[in-house]
């Protein structure tokens, strides 16, 4: 195989103002703005609600030949003004697209004139977080965006609350942010969970349109996250900016954890917060572990020794992979295309003690993984959508899992963090499984029970 320097295939990952256009949804009452052209907006909108099957609000500097040569603040000025006026949200979160940032609009100078100026109206707020797209992924993307929360609203504070703790829950489901939220909960603390996409991207059809869904943390709670007594940052990628800026601003302390996807790195999540606040775990969250090592032994037999290539987000690749590894699984090719060589550097600690040789890469793409694949193949694909080519190519049975998931339904609405998270994860992947041996089994194998 020849290493490509300048070339991306079928790439693992998108730009940055997507991920930043996700977290800003996590807001209650924000609408995201992108300040760049029509298209960039129309697309970020368009990914998401196509893997979320949820309409997603966003406005638009919509720049023009003129913006792209004097400038986009006649335009940021011209949009605040008709946002306000019009859809009225208590924030908007700016991120800017390479158009933008080429021309090198300085969007906090531009903000503070708007609102010298009195188009930003008292009591709101006009956040922004820089996201070019041509660096880094749509992961950095939403890690700047949940550091321009903690940097427009952490206040400090003397007084630490002992019952509250900040929850950064990295880039996962809506459902994932409930789950983590309720297993705080079940412990008797009050998490600040930021973003939180529950209840804006998973909303219950009630026969009314609601342009700012119920969901969201909100700008009184985000301000509270400075009188926290600690930080849970869970995904080195997604969330440990943002921690590390509260902890320097508002001297709250942080543990930075992996997505607690399966039985370990859930353990250690609840055992940071174990260890920061008192709290116990309750009798039905030690249940649920049970149940999800149960099965685990239960279908033990089915998954051991299972070769298995990994791509899409980091944060969420470490941890999968090392929930598979528990299960007697080998992950043997494991790609990201977010750029970060501790990605690397975590993966090979975490599949030291298996009896395989892992191909571990960052900054790579779905055409890289196809080659790997086309020389020694594996037995299960997991990760996004723009994996099916490769599912299809190679005839392999193909889990999805991951952003994006745009062929597929009610991925965002079953969690697979925490153990509950991993009971229906798991489960997913052995039916899979399970699926091929039925379409493969030859006639006298074919049974009724497996």
């Amino acid at each position: 195989m020849t290493t490509r320097q300048a070339l991306r295939v079928n790439p693992a990952k998108t730009c940055q103002p997507i991920g930043a256009m996700y977290a800003a949804l996590g807001i209650n009452r924000c609408l995201p703005h992108s300040h760049g052209s029509q298209g960039c907006c129309s697309y970020h909108r368009s990914h998401l609600t196509r893997h979320y099957k949820e309409p997603v609000m966003a406005s638009t500097s919509s720049f023009t030949e003129g913006a792209s040569v004097f400038g986009g603040s006649p335009n940021l000025r011209q949009s605040l003004k008709t946002i306000f006026q019009v859809y009225d949200p208590d924030v908007v979160a700016v991120h800017t697209t390479c158009l933008s940032e080429t021309i090198g609009d300085d969007i906090p100078t531009i903000v503070k004139k708007a609102a010298d100026d009195g188009i930003v109206p008292e009591g709101k707020w006009v956040i922004h977080a820089s996201t070019p797209s041509y660096v880094g992924s749509h992961v950095t993307g939403f890690s700047n965006m949940v550091k321009g929360m903690a940097s427009y609203f952490t206040r400090e504070s003397s007084v630490k609350h002992k019952d509250q703790v900040n929850i950064l829950p990295g880039y996962v489901e809506p459902s994932d942010m409930r789950e983590i939220k309720g297993m705080v909960s079940e412990m008797g603390l009050k998490p600040l969970v930021f973003p939180d996409t529950s209840d804006v991207l998973d909303t219950p059809k009630t026969g009314e349109y609601h342009m700012y869904p119920r969901g969201g943390i909100t700008v009184p709670d985000l301000m509270k996250t400075g009188s926290s007594l600690h930080t849970m940052a869970l995904g080195q990628f997604s969330s440990l900016d943002a921690a590390s800026y509260m902890d320097h601003k508002a001297n709250v302390p942080f543990t930075l954890v992996d997505i607690p996807i399966g039985v370990k790195a859930t353990d250690r999540f609840l055992q940071g917060i174990m260890d920061a606040t008192g709290a116990e775990p309750t009798g039905s969250m030690l249940d649920d572990r049970g149940r999800l090592v149960d099965m685990m032994t239960d279908y033990q037999h089915y998954l051991y020794g299972k070769k298995v290539a990994l791509w899409g987000d980091p944060d969420q690749v470490i941890s999968l992979a090392e929930f598979l590894v528990s299960m007697g699984m080998k992950p043997v090719y494991l790609v990201t295309g977010t750029p970060g060589k501790v990605f690397e550097k975590r993966l090979t600690s975490i599949t030291s003690d298996g009896n395989f040789e892992p191909v571990i890469a960052q900054n790579q793409d779905l055409f890289y993984l196809h080659q790997l694949i086309k020389n020694e193949p594996v037995d299960l694909l997991m990760g996004n959508t723009y994996g099916k080519y490769i599912a299809r190519a190679e005839d392999i049975p193909f889990v999805r899992y991951g952003f994006p998931i745009l062929d597929r339904a009610g991925h965002s609405y079953f969690p697979s963090v925490g153990y509950r998270g991993g009971m229906h994860l798991l489960s997913t992947i052995v039916n899979t499984i399970l699926d091929r041996m039925d379409r493969d089994a030859p006639e006298e194998r074919f049974e009724l029970v497996l």
